[in-house]
């Protein structure tokens, strides 16, 4: 039976593989939210790892706010790369196999097409930077690991963008959304599948992955499509538009191949 550590467990992504948990087989889960597991800590993280024995770690903890990491770098730093530089030396040492999760915002969004894992990264938000600084201490650190890029992850869980339009169309407010952004959404129960399929098969193919569900859109065309498979047409007003402003630079195409 293979014993499986997931942190920030309190996530979309964590909460999802908290669902499949509930019915695998051969696989145990111990789940550890951001408040019972700081990973910014390594001797919390140290502790765990060396004395619980675990086969695999599934980091799912991490500073996603994109806009707050602009303002606060040196906290995105300290979670998304120091933190993941913790968690890996701590499964060198115990021999356990880390599954990170990444984003597409290691890239700066220039390419016309998709972006394959061998394209050069180049972020052009600090997020991005935190996140590609994570996936480069992994590297250095450890010969058996899956960096897993994923982009516009959604579910009924948490914060996000699927859930916010979802509960304004209903509210009948009317919408205006960019489509100068396209990449690809993602189920966060899709993904969960996907890490659970990579443990079942004890894969081997170690090294960088990109995982989404796709179909490549603008962020306009995902609130379209929510509102459409929702049955919503006729009760919200939807807008497109160009002049969207954040305080952190976006990549315009972030779509993974």
């Amino acid at each position: 039976m293979s014993r499986i550590l997931v942190t920030g467990a309190n996530g979309q992504l964590g909460k999802s593989i908290q669902e499949i948990a509930k019915n695998a087989k051969d696989l145990h889960y111990i789940f550890k939210s951001s408040k019972e597991l700081d990973i910014t800590d390594s001797l919390q993280v140290n502790s765990i790892l060396s004395y619980q024995s675990f086969d695999y770690c599934i980091n799912c903890a991490a500073y996603t706010n994109v806009e707050n990491a602009e303002r606060n770098p040196e906290v995105a730093h300290r979670v998304n790369a120091l933190g993941v530089a913790n968690i890996a030396h701590a499964c060198s040492k115990n021999e356990v196999i880390l599954i990170h999760i990444s984003t597409d915002y290691v890239f700066d969004g220039r390419k016309e097409g998709p972006y394959t894992i061998n394209d050069p990264t180049n972020p052009i938000n600090m997020y991005g930077k935190s996140k590609l600084k994570g996936e480069e201490y992994i590297q250095a650190i450890l010969k058996e690991f899956f960096i897993i890029r994923t982009s516009w992850l959604y579910s009924q869980y948490g914060n996000n963008f699927y859930k916010t339009i979802l509960e304004k169309a209903k509210e009948g407010i009317d919408l205006k959304i960019t489509d100068e952004q396209t990449g690809c959404p993602t189920k966060a129960s899709n993904l969960a599948g996907f890490i659970s399929k990579l443990i079942v098969a004890k894969s081997e193919a170690y090294g960088i992955h990109h995982f989404t569900d796709g179909i490549a859109m603008s962020w306009f065309d995902f609130a379209q499509k929510i509102i459409d498979d929702n049955g919503l047409e006729g009760s919200v007003h939807l807008e497109k538009v160009k002049n969207y402003r954040t305080f952190a630079q976006r990549p315009k195409n972030s779509v993974l191949e």
